[in-house]
């Protein structure tokens, strides 16, 4: 164990004990969050209120009090303490009314705490401490005992019963129980230094590695001051209702109500995993002053200056380094002049300067928080770092006449102004010390810099849930305001704190946005239009893939994928090299051919011994790539050459047969006598009559969606037909007759390729394009089966009545194009799946391919489907920064 004796760091340099504030969460007099904490101090803010005569009588204060001449008409309101979100928490109404609101208040700091550090223990691998304590509950003592008329005569079940969610040793429990957190609970009690001691204990834990992460902190309700209070010579309330640390007409407090909780990392891992780290706490110390002291509740010089200088120690810095102290503060006529002096002898074994290190309380700002007084210094003091400002302390006009200021290295900062930069990090010490004597002292330091990385471009998803609608708009709306108040933010690392960072809830919305900008003007938009939010099924759904046929080819499909997605790019890569050895070219030329050749390349797409191998390669690149993003198909429909990337997927072949199969498909298909093909809307039975002119069925596409194909003369003959009696066909643009007679010369020469490969039976169902019924296992591997399949019709129709037939499936297109999906959208039974999606847009908007694709991606989840978020970023490492939390739906519960 390292001691201050024994320390002999460098210092300022690293030692290996710092630990990292990587999140921060609490609700303050005038502040829901630490950002309008912070504005509050930077800002000068004085949160305690003066009450009016009006006021204080509506709040049941009698006349004769009001006249008396020690009350003062002053107090620190802390709205909402009544208020919780109990339905997020899994509570009853009832239940919620019988809680310490002082424990609802700190679950949903310690929630908001996790949320602001970017940290899912859902996902988190590591295990989560918390460390913490709370004050007096003055809620049982005043409103349960007496309303559930416990006493001295009632049942030990009944008394325990309640004391369940009243106990203070619950309260750290509570929130490893209902944040599912695996570390060590640990509820800490030292009195007005309760908050800062779990911060030193939580540090030790780390350093221990008990835990990975630990959140730290404190919380107190005054619930017995609801107006003014009375004065009394001696004790610790101030007499004018303002705290004036260290001034010369300062004579006590002011009690005020808040929580904090802070989240800590050993800083090495910290920097590894990309947190935002607001500070970092070079060093901490605790003790207790024994019986060192006039009696129980004074403070004592020497046990002050102890922990002090131990801190500096395990820190390794020398004082002369540090700027600023938040001090305990507490503008007590015993407790400044006891504290400046302890101080100032613990700063004097570095150093004889004077007048460097600015001093504050932010108890002159928000009253005296006891079991939450010390954390609340602790954001004080690293948003103060993370900002580069000093900030002030409020009345302060002359220096108390029992200290000696100008012989001490202190002065007390009274404006708030910049931090200068040194020649070392700006550190700062925070105090807290507890009636009792438990002293407690923590040296911060400002965080390390962290090299900017290059913003990453491109779409960004921005997933958002909530456990209800209102929710869900206002987190739209808030971080609309965030994005509006921080435009220089990487839309990057927003997007990625958003997916990595956050619990994914029921209630789901997802905003694609390329830069900020946008993301503003889309959040606002959704914030506006949310009543109605996609709600995600409790068991993830079913998802099949998609694979369409010829038709839907173009040179350059899926170039932003293969350009940004290592995944894509390798699979068609193998692809690519293993068709070179089949057809003797790289067809990579053909499919993402040099900006001047695009034409050409797509001349040469429109022949079929190209268009089969290509479409093949995209498609199952892209398939890949899906599945390394988490989504995997349950099960699988492809339009004709797309059942052969089913196949291949599903293990039917090896990839490298496939290709051959699909190559040599494609030449044979290539050589067949030319033909037509042409789509009109006329169910099956209604086409019959047009078969006599030489032609077949094709597809079946939709109950009123077919295609034909035969010679050209009997396709004219048929559209002939079709115009005289009012109908619209609409001619294909290829030259060969597919699933067509046509096709007959080459059956027997496909059914011996295949026939010259192995094949196994499927590993993933997939549907059969000629029953439009799952394939079976016998048929997959049958080779007289892919014949029927390149002759007969393809009855996608009935393979999509089948697939929609069970409700809650999402449809996802894997392919260019959204042939499929539109057919999908058609389909009378469109309304039973949980979405349909397409991976890529129509060809002619193929430029906005990459927007597309995240569309995709967000759609997938507010469905339900499971993204992996990390394999949708290659090569970028995860960076979390601060966003704003849960907005929760809070209502009372109070038992009056």
């Amino acid at each position: 164990m390292t001691t201050p004796e024994s320390f002999d760091a460098i210092p300022g340099e690293p030692t290996g004990l710092e630990i990292a504030i990587v999140g921060m969460a609490g609700r303050f007099p005038g502040a829901d969050d630490v950002d309008a904490f912070w504005r509050n101090i930077r800002d000068g803010v004085e949160s305690i209120r003066r009450f009016s005569d009006e006021e204080l009588r509506a709040q049941g204060v009698p006349q004769s009090v009001l006249e008396e001449p020690d009350y003062v008409k002053a107090g620190v309101r802390f709205e909402g303490f009544d208020q919780f979100d109990a339905a997020f928490f899994g509570y009853a109404p009832r239940e919620a009314e019988t809680l310490d609101p002082q424990q609802r208040i700190f679950l949903e700091c310690a929630w908001s705490s996790l949320e602001h550090a970017g940290c899912d223990p859902e996902r988190w691998q590591g295990k989560v401490g918390v460390y913490a304590g709370e004050g007096a509950n003055v809620y049982l003592i005043r409103n349960l005992l007496p309303s559930f008329g416990l006493g001295a005569h009632s049942g030990i079940a009944d008394l325990l019963g309640l004391m369940s969610g009243n106990s203070g040793g619950s309260l750290c429990t509570r929130v490893a129980y209902k944040l599912d957190l695996r570390g060590p609970a640990v509820s800490v009690q030292t009195a007005c230094s309760t908050s800062l001691t779990a911060v030193h204990t939580a540090c030790q834990a780390l350093l221990a590695h008990d835990c990975d992460m630990a959140l730290a902190g404190g919380v107190w309700l005054d619930l017995l001051q609801e107006g003014g209070y009375r004065w009394q010579a001696g004790a610790i309330l101030s007499p004018d209702g303002h705290c004036r640390a260290f001034d010369a007409e300062a004579a006590g407090t002011v009690i005020g109500s808040g929580a904090g909780v802070v989240v800590l990392k050993r800083l090495d891992e910290a920097l590894r995993d990309g947190d935002t780290i607001h500070a970092v706490i070079k060093g901490s110390a605790a003790n207790n002053d024994g019986s060192a002291k006039v009696g129980f509740t004074a403070p004592s010089v020497d046990g002050q200056a102890e922990v002090i200088r131990a801190a500096q120690l395990i820190a390794g810095v020398s004082a002369d380094t540090i700027g600023y102290v938040e001090t305990h503060g507490t503008g007590t006529t015993l407790g400044d002049p006891i504290e400046i002096a302890a101080l100032t002898q613990a700063f004097r074994a570095d150093t004889e300067r004077r007048g460097f290190c600015a001093l504050g309380s932010v108890k002159t700002n928000i009253g005296h928080l006891d079991a939450a007084a010390g954390v609340a210094g602790l954001i004080k003091a690293a948003q103060a770092l993370r900002h580069r400002v000093l900030p002030a302390s409020l009345h302060f006009r002359a220096p108390n006449p029992q200290i000696d200021f100008a012989n001490s290295p202190f002065y007390v900062n009274t404006v708030s102004k910049p931090w200068p930069e040194g020649p070392v990090p700006r550190r700062a010490g925070v105090s807290s010390f507890g009636i009792g004597g438990t002293n407690v002292h923590v040296v911060l330091e400002e965080a390390p810099p962290v090299r900017a990385e290059r913003n990453a471009g491109g779409w960004q998803v921005l997933p958002l849930s909530a456990q209800a609608p209102a929710a869900l708009r206002e987190a739209a709306a808030l971080l609309a305001d965030h994005l509006e108040a921080h435009p220089e933010a990487s839309l990057a690392d927003v997007a990625q704190t958003l997916q990595n960072g956050r619990r994914a809830f029921a209630q789901r919305a997802a905003v694609v946005a390329g830069d900020t900008a946008f993301a503003l003007q889309s959040l606002r938009a959704a914030a506006d239009d949310l009543d109605a939010p996609q709600r995600a099924p409790e068991t993830a759904p079913e998802v099949v893939f998609l694979f369409p046929g010829g038709g839907t080819q173009h040179a350059n499909m899926g170039l932003a994928l293969y350009r940004d997605h290592s995944v894509f790019r390798e699979e068609v890569d193998r692809c690519c090299a293993l068709l070179e050895n089949i057809l003797g070219e790289d067809l990579r030329a053909l499919l993402y051919p040099a900006p001047e050749a695009e034409a050409e390349a797509d001349a040469r797409l429109a022949r079929i011994e190209y268009t089969q191998p290509l479409l093949f390669v995209a498609e199952y690149a892209m398939a890949r790539l899906w599945m390394a993003r988490g989504v995997r198909p349950a099960l699988m429909l492809g339009h004709s050459l797309g059942e052969y990337v089913a196949a291949c997927l599903a293990g039917v072949f090896r990839l490298e047969d496939a290709l051959r199969i699909v190559a040599e498909r494609g030449r044979l298909m290539q050589s067949m006598q030319p033909g037509a093909m042409t789509a009109i809307a006329l169910s099956e039975a209604e086409l019959q009559p047009f078969l006599a002119t030489g032609c077949d069925i094709a597809a079946i596409n939709g109950e009123q969606l077919c295609v034909l194909a035969g010679p050209l003369a009997a396709i004219e003959a048929a559209e002939a037909r079709m115009s005289a009696r009012g109908l619209l066909p609409r001619r294909l643009l290829v030259s060969i007759a597919s699933h067509s007679a046509l096709t007959d010369p080459i059956v027997d020469a496909l059914q011996k390729v295949v026939a010259g490969v192995p094949r196994q039976a499927p590993g993933i169902p997939f549907l059969s394009n000629v029953t439009g019924r799952p394939i079976t296992a016998q048929e997959a591997v049958d080779p007289a089966y892919w014949a029927r399949h390149l002759r007969g019709t393809v009855r996608f129709a009935d393979g999509l009545a089948h697939l929609l037939g069970t409700p809650g499936r999402v449809l996802l297109e894997v392919g260019p194009g959204e042939t499929l999906s539109g057919l999908a959208r058609q389909h009378p039974l469109a309304a039973s799946a949980a979405g349909i999606v397409s991976s890529q847009g129509h060809p002619q908007q193929r430029l906005h391919n990459e927007r597309h694709m995240a569309g995709a991606i967000g759609a997938l989840w507010c469905a339900g489907v499971p993204i992996d978020w990390q394999a949708c970023h290659p090569g970028r490492a995860a960076r979390r920064v601060p966003l704003p939390t849960y907005a929760f739906q809070r209502q009372s519960y109070w038992n009056a």
